[in-house]
């Protein structure tokens, strides 16, 4: 059987980029979204099986992590895609919707994680987590997003503390904008927006494009895959010189979104 690769967010662009390019490779894709047309149009294609799921629920997430499990021989690489952003200032925004961001990004990641722990384990498999600039670095009028990132940075390197000793690798991927949304802020919990549908993002790069830097750090099993030119310099420039970053990234997109 095919090795098999778990896409949470899997109806998105970039989520639907990975999978094609994986079986491109020969892998199968079990994809994981929340249900609806874009699950869906996914369903008859050739090597791909679908999952509809609310990952913020941990009984559903649970049920649909262990019919894949049930469903294929092995657990080869989770790919943690799923997630929304937040664009507003911190003074406008609520912490009912900060929680809830920290739900979708955060705790559905690790839930999965969990869920999937001793499958990977068993096929001695990789866990990729999608996280951001934003995972490494401060970013104007994503407060919210921000910390959810950092977070899941945190807990993705800590845990490959934890699984190394059961050859399991542990990558993070840092793309900075993709353009998987352009056009299409709307999420499904009032103020989100989809990722990469922000108006303020600079230097976008396609998914497809996006999707080929991230599999390629994994096939040469990087730990931390910066995705694009401006994740890369961003990466750099915020390890050596924090002060300038900042100053750059007030610059770019603080006075994109500042009045």
């Amino acid at each position: 059987m095919k090795p098999t690769a778990v896409i949470t967010g899997g109806a998105g662009g970039l989520g639907r980029a990975l999978s094609a390019a994986l079986r491109a490779d020969g892998w199968h894709t079990a994809l994981i979204d929340l249900p609806g047309q874009e699950l869906d149009a996914l369903a008859n294609l050739d090597d791909v099986s679908t999952y509809a799921c609310d990952l913020t629920d941990a009984d559903q997430c649970k049920d649909t992590c262990t019919r894949i499990i049930a469903a294929r021989d092995s657990i080869d690489l989770v790919i943690y895609n799923a997630g929304v952003s937040q664009i507003s200032a911190f003074s406008d925004s609520d912490m009912r919707s900060h929680r809830n961001l920290f739900e979708i990004n955060y705790f559905a990641a690790v839930s999965c994680a969990q869920d999937f722990l001793d499958a990977v384990r068993k096929a001695k498999g990789t866990h990729l987590a999608i996280s951001s600039v934003a995972g490494f670095a401060p970013l104007i009028h994503r407060t919210a997003y921000a910390a959810s990132k950092h977070a899941m940075e945190g807990f993705f390197k800590s845990l490959r503390a934890e699984e190394s000793a059961h050859g399991v690798r542990v990558s993070i991927a840092a793309p900075s904008f993709v353009a998987t949304n352009i056009g299409r802020p709307e999420a499904a919990d009032a103020g989100f927006v989809r990722p990469g549908s922000a108006s303020d993002g600079i230097d976008y790069m396609e998914p497809e494009a996006a999707a080929q830097v991230i599999l390629q750090g994994y096939r040469r099993r990087k730990d931390y895959i910066p995705v694009g030119r401006i994740a890369q310099i961003a990466n750099l420039v915020n390890r050596l010189a924090p002060k300038l970053y900042f100053r750059q990234m007030m610059r770019t997109v603080g006075k994109r979104r500042t009045p």
